[in-house]
């Protein structure tokens, strides 16, 4: 069964075991193409030095700043055993030439005071005087959202887009028995139940507003479809069509949502208004299934699985319905699509398997260039763009949620841990 659908559970499995079977590992001459074109012109070199107090706060500050940094895509941070400036004797100031020994390019100082942060930034090349500033109260802000709004500032600074840092992460944590839909900050800290019920839930999404998630629950014995505030609280049923209501994925004004139904006895895509759960039009009409359907950020296209010409595969058609196009020809298994949010650009995330394991990788539709996010380390599924794009959020079978550059390059970075499914990232944090 595809992988969406698995997490279903028995229930479903029971109804559908007849028309989807187990699909083999595609064969050694089907892997992926790695595109390592632009990729490989370096990451911007940048310096972290903890603030010379080095109390519990500065040592906080560093942390936090050094994982935001690492996972945001564009740096590279430098490792601090290998600085030579005297820290003390600099304060909040730099001695270009002992920085560029280093190799760094770009050095970032603090200074926490009893009420607030002050932060600089400074390009090695420029000199002496800082490039980006900013002080922050401490009063009634916790240290990690003051970080967080600084490194979101550096990246801005360096890239023009918004960083995202502050945002969050919703998935599935599964138990025995039942699983639970959990909502996080996207480092993995503070993390809460949204579901808040002993029955079986799966495949969460975020509204495009990040005030509301929407999921499937089978606290009625069907796989019905509820949303919910994101924050917790008492969910809305909103479609209880006969079988699975699943899959669930917003369009980019929120008002519509594009979700599977089998209501008609073969799971099929479906749109339904995101405020009464009313079905607005059928989008797919085949005898193979068609399931987990993910709307483009500009609104124009929707990306589904099928089995239609054999094994799952992503399919793109016009988010109005008509003919689709299969895009993904990576072996026989490919699932879970999911869209880049960058303007311009018309990229897919989505799990493969071509070897045994399951795989991240994505598809510029575009250029038709492949990159791979994952490859021997574990089962990888279920990816989430970042809002920004530049990084990817999956499970990792066994182990729980990590994060990677959306470019291929890097080592994941390990968020939360845990057995968990059904990924998806929340819209950037408001200022």
């Amino acid at each position: 069964m595809f992988q969406v659908q698995r997490a279903v559970g028995v229930v479903v499995l029971a109804v559908f075991a007849s028309a989807v079977q187990a699909q083999p590992a595609g064969d050694k001459g089907s892997g992926v193409v790695i595109d390592v074109s632009g990729q490989k012109g370096g990451k911007y070199p940048i310096a972290l030095p903890t603030a010379p107090e080095n109390d519990a706060v500065a040592q906080e500050v560093a942390q936090v700043e050094a994982f935001d940094l690492t996972v945001a895509g564009p740096f590279k941070v430098l490792d601090p055993k290998s600085f030579l400036a005297d820290l003390r004797s600099e304060g909040l100031g730099i001695e270009p030439q002992k920085w560029k020994d280093v190799g760094a390019y770009g050095v970032i100082k603090y200074k926490v005071s009893g009420d607030s942060i002050d932060f600089k930034l400074f390009e090695v090349s420029k000199g002496t005087k800082a490039t980006l500033e900013k002080s922050y109260k401490r009063a009634g802000t916790d240290t990690r959202t003051i970080v967080h709004k600084w490194a979101n500032e550096v990246v801005k600074y360096y890239t023009g887009e918004p960083g995202f840092f502050g945002s969050k992460i919703t998935f599935t944590a599964k138990g025995k028995g039942k699983s639970a839909i959990m909502a996080m900050d996207f480092d993995g800290h503070n993390a809460y139940s949204v579901s808040n019920n002993s029955s079986t839930n799966i495949l969460p999404t975020f509204s495009p507003s990040g005030g509301q998630i929407a999921y499937t629950s089978f606290m009625r014995s069907n796989p019905d479809l509820y949303i919910a505030p994101a924050g917790g609280g008492r969910p809305k049923q909103l479609s209880k069509q006969k079988g699975m209501n699943t899959g669930a994925s917003f369009s980019p004004d929120g008002s519509k949502i594009a979700v599977t139904l089998s209501k008609d006895g073969n799971p099929e895509i479906y749109v339904i208004s995101a405020s009464d759960g009313s079905v607005i039009s059928r989008l797919t009409k085949d005898r193979a299934i068609d399931t987990s359907p993910a709307w483009s950020p500009d609104g124009s296209q929707i990306a589904f699985v099928s089995d239609r010409n054999g094994g799952p595969q992503i399919f793109v058609m016009p988010a109005s319905g008509g003919a689709a196009k299969q895009v993904s020809f990576n072996g026989n298994y490919n699932t879970t699509p999911t869209w880049s949010p960058k303007a311009g650009k018309k990229i897919l995330a989505y799990t493969t398997r071509d070897g045994g394991n399951y795989d991240i990788v994505t598809l510029d539709l575009d250029s038709k260039a492949m990159t791979r996010i994952t490859q021997g380390q574990g089962s990888n599924e279920e990816p989430a763009f970042s809002p920004n794009g530049r990084a990817i959020a999956f499970s990792r079978a066994g182990q729980g949620i990590f994060i990677a550059n959306a470019d291929g390059t890097g080592t994941p970075v390990k968020v939360y841990s845990g057995s968990t499914t059904g990924v998806d990232w929340g819209p950037a944090p408001k200022d």
